[in-house]
């Protein structure tokens, strides 16, 4: 049996479009991140938080580890490509993403979106647009002359840094300097996997 807990309106999307796009059959449990501190839950992740994977007995948090987890066992040759060095570039771009980019993306959500209006702080948000600009580059660098970020083919690197950038278009920031990574957002978030998860609850 393979469960994952969490509401798509969460990091819990991102795994979500992994099961999605891997063919997985699956049961959501569309639990919000406010039940998360249940006694329930928290036997299954002691941090209280979502998402949670529970795969034929094993128990997986983090929605980076559960898509690791989850391209490795299911996605061989496909999310998953066989060779180390591709490996290591999936581990490389999916920390990336964690560390470069969403805690810049976050600053900009809480500080322009959810936030009280008297809480917000758009010098904050300004700065973190900025931010941004240096590993928007560094993408935009490694995605010339490719159609994904480890060449042809989509895989659960791209996968994991376009569900951590999915909030650019909300947040209606602009890629235009950086065409590359523009095109490349567009063509990972339009795949019919997400727009599938995108639908749930």
């Amino acid at each position: 049996m393979t469960k994952l807990h969490g509401t798509s309106r969460s990091r819990s999307a991102r795994s979500l479009w992994a099961l999605e796009e891997l063919g997985v059959k699956y049961e959501h449990n569309p639990m919000p991140t406010t039940e998360a501190k249940s006694p329930a839950h928290l036997k299954l992740n002691p941090n209280g938080h979502v998402p949670v994977l529970e795969d034929d007995g094993v128990v997986v948090w983090e929605s980076m580890a559960i898509n690791l987890y989850l391209a490795e066992k299911y996605g061989r040759n496909t999310l998953w490509p066989p060779e180390p060095a591709a490996h290591a570039d999936i581990y490389k771009w999916s920390f990336w993403a964690m560390t470069e980019v969403e805690p810049h993306l976050i600053t900009i959500l809480r500080n322009r979106v959810m936030n009280a209006p008297e809480n917000r702080d758009e010098k904050a948000a300004q700065a973190a647009v900025e931010a941004l600009k240096a590993p928007f580059n560094a993408l935009e660098e490694s995605l010339k002359g490719k159609e994904y970020l480890l060449g042809k083919n989509f895989t659960i690197a791209d996968l994991n840094v376009a569900a951590v950038m999915s909030w650019i278009p909300m947040l209606k920031l602009d890629l235009s300097s950086t065409p590359n990574v523009q095109a490349w957002l567009q063509k990972c978030l339009s795949r019919e996997a997400n727009k599938r998860v995108r639908a749930l609850k």
